[in-house]
């Protein structure tokens, strides 16, 4: 059994593990996109603590990242930061679907973050806005959304990214719209990146 050894070879597996891996999300997604025109688009909703979903999701990206920033070293620092002043948030939800919207907002900050000048800090906040609704935000310091794709965001096919397919953030909304909450997005005031925000209908505490 060959062994491999040489870095060239390593680097010849990794870029055809990324191709099959964007090859699977590019199949998922468009059966998401059928699914969802078709309307046949289904959540196993669970009883679930929002506030540690987000924080176990946010362990495995970190680890993920600490992986690829060993293996590119040129690459800038990426930082990722949770605040919370929850420690028990309810709502009827399906996981891995929260999780898949979660994700999809991450990724699209940290597409980018080659682009920059200066190392990538995305911040997650969530917090409760009343008794039955709660709110997550998700900001960064990247080159934020060019401002022509900015009132199509959440369409089909909204980017300029050659290595995107613009069909992300088109089912993350509707994967939010379906639990009954709202998502939208914006360039941040300073002119530094981009916050994305989503909204859940928090389920009633028992007993």
């Amino acid at each position: 059994m060959h062994e491999i050894t040489e870095p060239k070879e390593y680097e010849l597996i990794n870029i055809i593990a990324r191709n099959a891996k964007r090859l699977q999300r590019l199949a998922e997604n468009i059966l998401d996109v059928t699914k969802i025109e078709g309307g046949t688009l289904k959540l196993r909703k669970e009883r679930l603590n929002i506030v540690e979903l987000i924080s176990n999701v946010i362990k495995d990206y970190n680890t993920e990242l600490a992986k690829e920033q060993q293996n590119y070293r040129d690459n800038n620092e990426i930082t990722l930061s949770y605040n919370t002043s929850e420690n028990f948030i309810p709502v009827e939800a399906d996981s891995d679907r929260i999780v898949q919207v979660i994700l999809n907002i991450l990724d699209n900050a940290t597409k980018f973050a080659k682009k920059n000048l200066h190392d990538l800090v995305i911040s997650i906040t969530v917090q409760k806005i009343d008794y039955d609704e709660m709110i997550v935000n998700i900001k960064d310091n990247g080159t934020g959304i060019d401002l022509q794709i900015l009132p199509k965001l959440f369409t089909k096919f909204a980017t300029k990214s050659q290595s995107g397919t613009g069909l992300g953030m088109f089912i993350a909304k509707n994967i939010i719209e379906a639990h009954g909450g709202k998502m939208w997005a914006k360039n941040n005031p300073d002119g530094n990146g981009a916050t994305f925000t989503f909204t859940l209908p928090v389920s009633p505490q028992h007993g």
